[in-house]
């Protein structure tokens, strides 16, 4: 893929409400062609970071750059798959085929290239059904072929298999390799270790809204630096 977008910076990066300080100062760089995982306790701002990225909040201070330009227009080079995805009342076909329908693809371009994110996702089976009906791991397969299918230059995932069982979760992290290999770049928060050592290539540790390490999967699991993330990785509650 050629890269469009990437790669993302965040300089001087800060996000409060009502004064009250959730986020930042962060400097960040992401590339292409790694599997970036975010990792944190809960209300570190991991959450809260992808969302900046992604344009759908604005940050109080600092910049979000794509290719070192300042551009909401970006946002139609990416997806975003929250924990718990919002699915039309539509047949799952029809949700797949939304985010083609806004971009302006023609209805008989649009049939194909619904039918193959699909069939890459095994829901082939599923197409005329309603996605209000189907279970926590097939809406979550329906929400990365609904994102998939644009074919973007990169794909933020909040932790999407928070809520799923060992099957589903497996039946998941296979998508986000097979659309990794795709050329999307990865953006995924998560709490799982085990997970995290399945899928990172590279690791972005947060901490009470500050990053505390940024760097190889490896790096960090193995041989942390700062004094904060082995008690985190040891399941130490950090307070």
């Amino acid at each position: 893929m050629i890269t469009k977008i990437l790669p993302l910076k965040v300089e001087g990066l800060e996000y409060s409400i009502n004064g009250l300080p959730l986020l930042g100062p962060i400097n960040l760089e992401f590339r292409p062609g790694t599997k970036t995982l975010i990792i944190g306790p809960n209300g570190a701002g991991k959450s809260l970071l992808l969302r900046l990225c992604h344009g759908l909040l604005a940050p109080s201070k600092g910049t979000i750059s794509w290719q070192g330009v300042e551009s909401r227009s970006f946002r139609q080079h990416q997806s975003f798959v929250f924990q718990h995805p919002i699915m039309l009342n539509r047949t799952a076909a029809e949700n797949v085929e939304y985010p083609l329908k806004i971009r302006g693809i023609k209805s008989s371009d649009r049939h194909e290239q619904v039918y193959g994110a699909l069939q890459s996702t095994g829901l082939t089976n599923l197409a005329n059904r309603s996605a209000q009906q189907l279970s926590g791991g097939e809406k979550q397969k329906l929400a990365l072929a609904r994102s998939w299918v644009i074919k973007p230059e990169v794909l933020f995932l909040d932790e999407p298999t928070a809520s799923l069982d060992p099957k589903s979760t497996q039946d998941v992290e296979q998508l986000i390799n097979a659309i990794h290999k795709s050329g999307t770049k990865i953006i995924m928060t998560s709490h799982d270790f085990s997970q995290v050592r399945r899928l990172a290539d590279e690791i972005c540790f947060i901490h009470k809204g500050k990053v505390i390490e940024h760097t190889s999967a490896n790096e960090i699991l193995d041989r942390p630096k700062e004094p904060t993330t082995q008690p985190y990785l040891n399941g130490d509650l950090l307070i």
